[in-house]
């Protein structure tokens, strides 16, 4: 069991500030989705951004330390969430703010890894100890925090089935495949397979199981890593799934994958922000009761 969570929201949100194909979305909605991290457009039933709900979720599953990393813009996360560097109380959660700079030679941040690399370096007590790290613009549950927060597992990720992925079909058979040995651990992940090649990675439930970007992990196996991190020579970025499959190389049966299937509802473009409200308009109080 652990206390922390990462939390990155450094990135630029470039798919979020492309023209909605959608007639119904507001002129507040656009200037948000165009001015904001994607994490704090306003997606609640009393106007709060979607970090407000991902950090309820998180303290109900125990989580205690929260890292919110940012970009060298990042200062409307510390308007919503605290003004200092580290150890803003928000809600009885100590939220600090990792800095994600971009190298000279960059004009975007330099991927995941990179950023958890950066976090781990400005926060050394991380080196030594276990956190949890996913993205700012998936609403995970409850249920998905308190499991990975909950593994004996030194290093694990949610494992979801996709079939219970609520997005349309193109979108749900981009996500990367999880192939897994029969106990679970991860042995590879292929990326963007087609649907004959995606049936052979069924596991022994007969599902395809695939990542949402949450991982658990262990300081002190995965800083190496991190560090030593490849670019990928097709996105130009450090990746945190590169970091993952190199440690498991080196590790086999080092990253546990823990099943579940929910959908994960998430804030990628426009036409995401209603299908979001309505999301939380059914799930969740219409103040969240902390």
């Amino acid at each position: 069991m652990h206390n922390n969570l990462i939390i990155l929201a450094g990135g630029m949100s470039s798919r979020m500030k492309k023209p909605s194909s959608l007639n119904h979305i507001g002129k507040e909605e656009v200037q948000q989705a165009n001015n904001r991290s994607k994490s704090l457009i306003s997606v609640g039933n009393s106007g709060r951004p979607l970090m407000d709900y991902l950090l309820y979720n998180a303290k109900k599953a125990g989580y205690k330390n929260i890292y919110i990393v940012i970009n060298e813009k990042g200062q409307m996360f510390k308007d919503f969430y605290g003004d200092k560097n580290s150890n803003n109380v928000f809600k009885d959660l100590n939220i600090s703010f990792p800095i994600q700079y971009i190298p000279k030679e960059r004009t975007k941040p330099f991927g995941t890894a990179d950023a958890l690399y950066q976090t781990l370096e400005q926060y050394p007590n991380l080196k030594k100890e276990q956190f949890t790290v996913c993205n700012s613009d998936n609403l995970y549950s409850e249920k998905a925090f308190y499991l990975i927060r909950n593994t004996n597992n030194k290093n694990a990720f949610i494992s979801y089935d996709r079939d219970t992925l609520d997005f349309n079909q193109k979108k749900v058979f981009s996500f990367a495949i999880m192939n897994l040995d029969a106990d679970n651990y991860l042995k590879d992940i292929i990326e963007k397979p087609d649907i004959s090649i995606a049936n052979n990675y069924k596991d022994d439930e007969g599902k395809i199981r695939v990542s949402m970007n949450i991982f658990k992990m262990d300081g002190e196996t995965i800083f190496p890593y991190l560090k030593n991190c490849p670019v990928n020579i097709i996105r130009n970025e450090k990746e945190l799934p590169t970091v993952v499959l190199n440690c498991v190389a080196d590790h086999p049966k080092s990253f546990l994958g823990i099943p579940l299937s929910e959908h994960v509802p998430d804030l990628t473009a426009k036409d995401d922000i209603s299908i979001l409200k309505k999301h939380i308009e059914t799930h969740y109080p219409k103040k969240l009761i902390w």
